[in-house]
């Protein structure tokens, strides 16, 4: 086991953490200043190891079911906005299939992804809304990325995530979500009550997995 001593929070930049749970794969740690929970760097998967499972899923464009996960997002994130807006799909990965959802309702959206639409242009512009669905989870540093994405939106607009909220210590150690080796970062509510307060912006829950920051 990794001294936690050497430990530093991805988030809020704490070296206090404390030993959250360990399953025969890896140890997982929680912060105590914002709850992030998260795996040292040493039991990390690799870029290229991390690559080959993202390759190996299937994201198909036409796949209804896909497109009714999607809607999770989709639908609040849309309802919000007016027409033709410009926006950013954050990590889309290899099958786009939300940035198509917003153009066929008109909106025009970029696609960024570190393996698949490399394209740091876009991170230089700001937009009418953000999307990060199913990515924050697999970030090692997320302090950098949400100023990244806080930092695209112009004032009053959304940025919506998706990812699955760490309960308790109890749950967790059944937990689905933590057995893929690409997930790094797992966030609850208090932790994303803490981005919101740092990054200065409102916060909604919807449902179980879906979280809107609205900049100020």
């Amino acid at each position: 086991m990794q001294n936690p001593q050497a430990l530093q929070c991805g988030l809020c930049d704490s070296e206090s953490l404390e030993h959250y749970h360990r399953d025969k794969f890896r140890d997982y740690w929680q912060c105590q200043k914002c709850k992030l929970v998260s795996v040292a760097p040493c039991d990390r998967l690799s870029p290229q190891a991390e690559k080959a499972i993202y390759d190996s899923h299937e994201n198909d464009l036409n796949d209804i079911g896909y497109r009714r996960f999607l809607s999770r997002v989709f639908d609040p994130v849309n309802s919000r906005l007016l027409s033709n807006r410009d926006g950013l799909d954050f990590g889309c990965g290899p099958g786009p299939l939300l940035a198509k959802m917003f153009q066929e309702a008109g909106h025009s959206i970029a696609l960024y992804d570190l393996y698949y639409a490399n394209d740091a242009a876009v991170l230089e512009k700001q937009y009418d809304f953000v999307t990060c669905t199913e990515v924050i989870e697999h970030i090692g540093q997320p302090k950098v990325v949400f100023e990244q994405l806080v930092g695209m939106l112009k004032p009053q607009a959304p940025l919506a995530l998706m990812t699955k909220l760490v309960i308790d210590p109890e749950r967790f150690a059944s937990w689905h979500y933590k057995n893929d080796q690409t997930h790094i970062s797992f966030f609850s509510r208090e932790t994303f009550e803490y981005v919101a307060k740092q990054f200065g912006t409102k916060l909604e829950f919807i449902g179980n997995d879906v979280i809107i920051l609205t900049k100020h």
